[in-house]
């Protein structure tokens, strides 16, 4: 058994999905996975299911219709979490850009009195390997942009690499999170700092993908600068008591 869930949203991973699960489970702490894959037409589900036998018991999957977002995928693995009473739940990449070793470090935190643990680019320098100059400052920059606007003192504000304790997503309202793209990542990290969750960043570095295609696009990028703005306003007018 474990009390730690990986949940790793898909869609169009088959390149790195059969690799991201056995490093999961070779690891020396125990790991449960979820994937939530959304319709992937390359057969990504299918591998998925061929790995379950081997992983009976340790490895799961959700199957959606069709491309709903990355927010909305961890906000379906989280209620799945919830309901098997998980204490520890994380956030994870398919594509190897998240190393799936700094599990243990981020659940580490969180044993220690972290109630959010993030793997971050930046709070040790820049730790980002094959990325363009070009995003490396689009991200850096958005992060200040970030801490400008809410004033949240996280220096990697867009980190998808995460470790929640449960009671932070019981007590987050999951049906009030707005965003879809990478702006969900901004939002749940200021509404945990809103309720008063301790949120600690663990230096991690970053590798982008090798193999499969980013998700990144203009769109998503477009939702979390607005976005940011949007979710400010909105919480002068909410309520974060527990």
């Amino acid at each position: 058994m474990s009390d730690s869930l990986v949940i790793i949203p898909t869609y169009n991973e088959k390149e790195n999905i059969e690799k991201i699960i056995r490093k999961v489970f070779s690891l020396t702490q125990p790991f449960h996975v979820l994937i939530i894959d959304d319709g992937s037409p390359d057969g990504t589900a299918d591998i998925v299911k061929s790995l379950q036998a081997e992983y009976s018991g340790h490895l799961f999957i959700q199957e959606r219709s069709g491309k709903q977002g990355l927010g909305t995928a961890y906000i379906y693995g989280f209620n799945w979490a919830l309901q098997r009473d998980y204490p520890y739940i994380f956030e994870m990449d398919a594509d190897f850009s998240h190393n799936p070793d700094d599990l243990v470090r981020l659940r580490e935190a969180c044993v220690n009195g972290a109630d959010v643990a993030v793997g971050s680019r930046y709070v040790k320098g820049v730790n980002v390997v094959n990325w363009p100059m070009g995003r490396v400052l689009m991200s850096y920059f958005a992060s200040m942009y970030v801490r400008l606007i809410t004033r949240i003192n996280i220096q990697d504000a867009t980190a998808g690499f995460k470790c929640y304790r449960k009671i932070v997503l019981e007590t987050i309202p999951l049906n009030k999170i707005k965003f879809v793209g990478y702006a969900f990542q901004i939002e749940m990290k200021f509404t945990a700092i809103k309720f008063g969750f301790k949120v600690v960043e663990v230096p991690i570095i970053f590798t982008d993908r090798t193999e499969g295609t980013s998700k990144m696009s203009t769109k998503i990028f477009r939702e979390a600068f607005l976005g940011v703005i949007q979710m400010k306003v909105n919480s002068w007018f909410r309520n974060y008591k527990r």
